[in-house]
């Protein structure tokens, strides 16, 4: 199933389309514990992006596993196709692709980054994606308050090197970006021909971090406002943050 298919599928979702799920093991998201009387109560909306464009992506099919994971914990998920994404600065933000990024961004209310590693780092493909997305739009900051989770995969031994630098890509975003990660070394042999991931404690770490990623959005979302106002935004006025954060850069 592709990435497209998943983002046209219902924001819903049943254990029978977790073949390698314990379901007596796998738990509804406890909302009242984690929220306020008066928090929002929509489902999360979660935007995935993914770091390759080969047919047999693994991000890719990393991303899927972890789509109907959110879906099942009653997130709202949306996959960025990258496929056509020009290089930052060489096309207008006009650009379609861009405007659907940047779109989505300002939809959601986390994010789930999946990167392969190549050549010890994230790949062209999703620093592109991330870069594409502004820091601040006028006086409005896209992606400050809202919650984060990063993968990585790779075709050899485990590494943490992607998923290290998503976590500071995910801070100068202003991005709260959870504890837990996820990283699958030797990715080609954790899927079988269908693209489905293996059982595995690799399999079950993706599981975690999905899990955490829907409970820290439930607990942070309503409270993101309060969590990310500061003393010198409040001294500086919306005008003059839009001048500076929008200044060219020489």
């Amino acid at each position: 199933m592709s990435d497209k298919d998943l983002s046209a599928m219902s924001d819903s979702a049943d254990a029978d389309d977790l073949p390698n799920i314990d379901p007596e093991k796998l738990q509804p998201i406890d909302i009242e514990a984690l929220v306020g009387t008066d928090a929002p109560r929509h489902p999360p909306k979660i935007l995935v992006l993914y770091g390759s464009l080969r047919e047999r992506s693994f991000s890719r099919l990393v991303s899927e596993e972890a789509g109907r994971l959110l879906r099942w914990y009653g997130c709202e998920v949306r996959t960025f196709d990258p496929s056509g994404l020009p290089l930052p600065d060489d096309a207008e933000a006009e650009h379609p692709k861009v405007q659907e990024l940047r779109d989505l961004a300002e939809w959601s209310d986390g994010m789930l980054w999946v990167s392969p590693e190549r050549h010890g780092a994230m790949t062209g493909v999703m620093k592109a994606q991330i870069d594409w997305i502004p820091l601040s739009l006028g006086g409005v900051r896209p992606t400050q308050g809202k919650t984060l989770a990063v993968m990585e995969v790779s075709g050899g031994s485990q590494s943490f090197n992607a998923v290290n630098q998503l976590r500071i890509l995910g801070r100068w975003m202003r991005m709260i970006t959870i504890p837990n990660q996820s990283s699958v070394p030797r990715a080609f042999t954790e899927f079988d021909d269908a693209g489905r991931m293996k059982p595995s404690p690799l399999y079950m770490r993706i599981v975690d971090v999905c899990e955490e990623l829907v409970k820290f959005t439930w607990l942070t979302r309503g409270r993101s406002a309060y969590l990310t106002d500061r003393y010198s935004e409040r001294v500086e006025s919306a005008e003059a943050l839009s001048r500076r954060v929008n200044q060219g850069t020489h």
